[in-house]
């Protein structure tokens, strides 16, 4: 027998939540998680954010010069009309600044490192750290990181060296750098140099993987690295200083004396870089060679403050270029569950991944979750950000959503999805969840229609997923 009890089939009114993922459908707030400090007598942020900008003074004059002087539409752009610092335009900055030549030059290569311009085939354009230069200290450290990075690239290599032991020379100077980071102080440079001749003949052992038979003699190449602990160093000694001016003219290091001293944001940068190995290696689910999709599948099941802990570990093991576009192509698939966690991964990202988050922001299926992304970013309450979408495009997130849910999720749980509509009424809802046109649409209303346990609305629902699937 039913109950003919009328039922008053409006929503339950509850604060919108952001809908980025299915896991977030219900009601679980991010604990944050405390940042792990630097070593003792580390400057602060700012004061190191402060040192990083005079150092880069010059690369910042160069790079605000091109994005006035060398911008698409401006009249003085290059004679072969690409927005690159050719020598006619080397010649132009340096008149216009009062600089020679030489070192407009220098201090532009010194903007492309840290990432102040950003060149992409035959033109040139202001990268997002130049324009948050003067408000964003992350942003200002981000860039010094950067360049610190790239310091194999600001020094010509020295003359007479093959590829190869210049490579292993840049291979092992990690270590070089760590010992004078715990060392906190001046180190010899002959101590240095004995250090980068054992680090590059672990190097070459570690490549030697000729196998030899009991009483043989080993081929004198493969036995050379290792039986000849000597022969490295006079070659070694001119990579050594070379390392050595380059890491000193990004304002890595000082020498003097035969002496080596980090500064303190050469200091900072190799703990920084210490710290993203040690996040590396202790990823919780093993998921760091993974592809960007087959980590987020393998996150899905994961807490929030684990599938952060695997985020962070999967981002330092790739370059932030590639990483983030490696998620934005895994949030571009059919999966909704997926959009919503590589949108969560982004978040770990944060403010390098804004450019390419805009734009993305134009396409479809990414829109509502680049919206909410950029609102974060800007500084709204999470719990605020869903104010940035119009009706249509928080249906559309609700949807697909819904969809995930309805993928990897619960029954109870895509039924509690409900509360977090915009719409007050059943009715209002299935009217613009059909307008909207998900692809997911008639899917998710099957599936919505077989968990909920009232049976007039899933009767109604059922009604909107066949107008829906015929066109009605």
């Amino acid at each position: 027998m039913t109950s003919r009890i009328p039922r008053d089939s409006r929503l339950r009114l509850v604060r919108p939540r952001p809908l980025a993922a299915a896991p977030r459908a219900v009601n679980q707030r991010r604990p944050r998680r405390p940042a792990p400090r630097p070593p003792e007598g580390t400057p602060v942020a700012a004061e190191l954010a402060k040192m990083a900008r005079t150092g880069l003074a010059g690369a910042v004059r160069v790079a605000r010069w091109a994005d006035n002087a060398l911008g698409p539409g401006r009249d003085a752009a290059t004679a072969d009309g690409k927005a690159t610092l050719s020598a006619a335009s080397a010649e132009r900055a340096a008149a216009d600044l009062g600089l020679a030549p030489d070192q407009v030059r220098a201090d532009w290569d010194t903007a492309r490192l840290a990432g102040l311009v950003e060149v992409h085939g035959d033109s040139a354009r202001p990268g997002w750290r130049l324009r948050a230069w003067d408000r964003d200290d992350s942003a200002v450290l981000r860039g010094w990181v950067a360049l610190f990075d790239a310091w194999s690239l600001a020094l010509p290599e020295p003359e007479g060296h093959e590829p190869a032991a210049v490579a292993e020379a840049v291979s092992a100077m990690p270590q070089v750098l760590s010992f004078l980071q715990l060392s906190a102080g001046p180190v010899p440079v002959e101590q240095l140099l004995d250090l980068l001749q054992q680090r590059v003949i672990e190097l070459r052992t570690e490549r030697c993987e000729v196998t030899y038979e009991p009483g043989a003699e080993p081929p004198v190449e493969a036995a050379e690295p290792a039986g000849s602990p000597d022969a490295p160093a006079a070659s070694l000694a001119p990579l050594l200083d070379w390392a050595l001016e380059a890491l000193a003219s990004v304002g890595a290091l000082t020498c003097d004396a035969g002496q080596a001293t980090l500064t303190p944001l050469g200091s900072w940068a190799v703990w920084v870089k210490l710290e993203q190995i040690c996040v590396a290696a202790q990823s919780p689910a093993g998921n760091i060679e993974q592809s960007a999709e087959d980590m987020l599948r393998g996150c899905a099941q994961l807490r929030p403050n684990a599938a952060r802990a695997e985020y962070r570990a999967w981002l330092a093991a790739r370059t932030v270029g590639s990483a983030v576009s490696e998620l934005i192509d895994a949030a571009r698939g059919e999966d909704a569950l997926l959009r919503g966690l590589a949108f969560e991964a982004l978040r770990v990202v944060g403010a390098p991944a804004e450019p390419d988050v805009r734009a993305v922001v134009d396409e479809p299926t990414l829109r509502p979750y680049a919206l909410l992304w950029l609102a974060e970013h800007d500084g709204l309450d999470p719990e605020d950000a869903h104010e940035v979408l119009t009706r249509e495009e928080a249906t559309w997130l609700w949807v697909d959503t819904a969809a995930a849910v309805a993928d990897h999720g619960e029954a109870p749980m895509l039924v509690r999805h409900l509360e977090s509509a915009v719409q007050p009424t059943v009715p209002r809802l299935l009217d613009e969840v059909r307008a909207v046109g998900h692809p997911r649409t008639v899917q998710v209303l099957v599936a919505l229609a077989a968990a909920h346990p009232d049976p007039a609305l899933a009767k109604a629902v059922r009604r909107a997923a066949f107008q829906v699937h015929t066109g009605g």
